[in-house]
């Protein structure tokens, strides 16, 4: 049985978020009042989904009941009616699930959530942050996922489902060889709070989600969520994303977030790597404008194999920093239209070039442009250049790719595929076919919101235990506790063979 202080850290939780008064006042009113309560029928999917039950409407019964005889009666689980004390009935439960469904779905279902259930799913998760944790980051971590639905899949095209709001969908498969798969359900995006580039660490916990029909695009469809969290004064900095985000039209997403005041960290997909054109004579490359001079040989880096030893990464850290010389330097910020202006490598500093006499005075160990360009552009002309957000629109990012700035920052991506594994681990709240059983786009968003608020309490009470064992061992003077290194290696293995038996 859940213990009284879960029960009140949920309260806390609902009551501070403010959903259940608006909620309430948009169900129909019946012959005779219902006994099961908005604020007390989302406390029993909390309980039902912190004891790692599935999403069932029989769980959420069965915690309600199971609560103590003064909690039952304060919550209207035990009511007085004229023949006695009453307790709650599964068919209470369901009537009233039906209800709430009702009222938050869209009249023309569009396999997107509606406004009040988008306005329900960011209060419920924003109530879930700690209060000390708000203002601790302003990055985030954002990637989509798979939620089957419980109903089978058409048999052929046109054919009746159980489940009208899901599609088909495309994931990675897990098998050997296996590249992705077609499934039936949703789409489940996350953003995911990560600490800042040299700040401390913070709890990932999940800030927003968003739950859609496959056949909706998942990117677009998430800017109105992250504009929509700006807007309440959450602060955005920098947003991660992997090539799933970055390889979109730059209106889908790097464009609107970009406004919002995000700084963009992406993995790029193959298809936007690499030269895309130039700006005046400027060669634009990976997201950023490079001198026309630029050794060949320079832009065939690539983004560094998860495989690679020390001697490798060195070696392309020392590639990367070598092109950074020959990118025009970023002299001023984007202006309210989004335009900025960049330099000349050689105005910078940063290269020596016989066009540019004051920059052959510098010190040898710059590098030096030996064949500049007999019909000089005007990025060879001029000092500046204006640069508008068209240029590099898609692939423009914080740091240059793939410089090590970019791999080391781009690590804290990962935080979104553990908000993932979190919810998928069979060992908890495994969200596979089945977990919940109800149909629709509404039932599922309401308890995945649920569930994320039980998830950041799980995540909220490990970092802080983590957090007082750091000072404890500190307090005693002891090392930090540092991460058991689990992965063994090929001459590891072969050590241990050759040991006698």
């Amino acid at each position: 049985m859940t213990t009284p202080t879960s029960l009140a850290a949920f309260e806390a939780i609902v009551d501070e978020s403010g959903v259940t008064v608006p909620l309430e006042a948009l169900l129909a009113v019946g012959v005779r009042p219902r006994q099961l309560s908005v604020r007390t029928l989302i406390l029993g999917i909390l309980l039902a989904l912190a004891d790692g039950r599935p999403a069932h409407l029989t769980r959420v019964h069965a915690a309600l009941v199971a609560l103590d005889d003064d909690e039952r009666r304060r919550l209207g689980v035990v009511v007085e009616w004229k023949g006695g004390s009453h307790l709650l009935t599964y068919r209470q439960t369901e009537y009233t699930v039906g209800l709430l469904a009702a009222a938050l779905q869209k009249n023309s279902p569009d396999g997107k959530p509606s406004d009040v259930l988008a306005r329900l799913a960011d209060d419920l998760i924003e109530a879930s942050i700690g209060t000390e944790y708000k203002q601790a980051t302003s990055a985030y971590a954002v990637d989509w996922t798979d939620v089957e639905s419980f109903a089978r899949p058409p048999l052929k095209e046109g054919a009746h489902t159980a489940d009208r709001e899901a599609s088909w969908g495309h994931r990675r498969g897990d098998g050997p060889g296996q590249k992705d798969e077609l499934f039936y359900g949703f789409f489940l995006q996350l953003a995911t709070m990560v600490r800042e580039e040299s700040g401390a660490a913070v709890p990932e916990l999940v800030r927003r989600l968003l739950l859609t029909s496959c056949h909706v695009d998942p990117p677009p469809a998430f800017v109105p969520v992250m504009e929509k969290m700006v807007a309440s004064g959450v602060a955005l900095g920098d947003v991660l994303a992997d090539s799933g985000y970055a390889h979109r039209i730059p209106g889908h997403w790097a464009l609107p977030l970009r406004a919002l005041g995000a700084d963009l960290i992406m993995d790029l997909h193959p298809h936007d790597r690499g030269t895309q054109g130039t700006f005046h004579g400027a060669i634009c490359w990976n997201g950023n404008l490079y001198c026309p001079a630029t050794p060949a040989a320079l832009f065939t880096l690539e983004p560094l194999s998860r495989s690679a030893g020390e001697e490798e990464t060195a070696a392309h850290d020392r590639r990367s920093a070598e092109l950074a010389r020959y990118k025009l330097g970023r002299i001023t910020a984007d202006d309210a239209d989004g335009f900025h202006r960049v330099a000349c490598p050689a105005v910078l500093g940063k290269v020596r070039c016989p066009r540019r006499p004051a920059s052959m005075a510098l010190s040898y160990e710059r590098p030096e442009i030996l064949a500049a360009p007999k019909d000089p552009p005007t990025c060879c002309t001029q000092a500046t250049l204006t640069v508008p957000p068209s240029v590099n629109a898609k692939t423009r990012q914080k740091h240059d790719y793939p410089s090590q700035a970019h791999r080391l920052s781009y690590g804290r991506r990962s935080a979104a595929e553990r908000s993932n594994a979190t919810v998928k681990d069979p060992a908890s709240n495994d969200i596979a076919r089945g977990w919940c059983r109800l149909m629709g786009l509404t039932p599922l968003t309401l308890m995945l919101t649920c569930l994320f608020v039980v998830r950041n309490q799980r995540v909220l009470a490990s970092f802080e235990a983590r957090v007082a064992e750091e000072q404890r061992r500190l307090a005693l003077g002891l090392a930090p506790r540092t991460r058991r290194r689990r992965r063994q290696t090929i001459s590891d293995l072969v050590g241990a063979s050759a040991a006698p038996p």
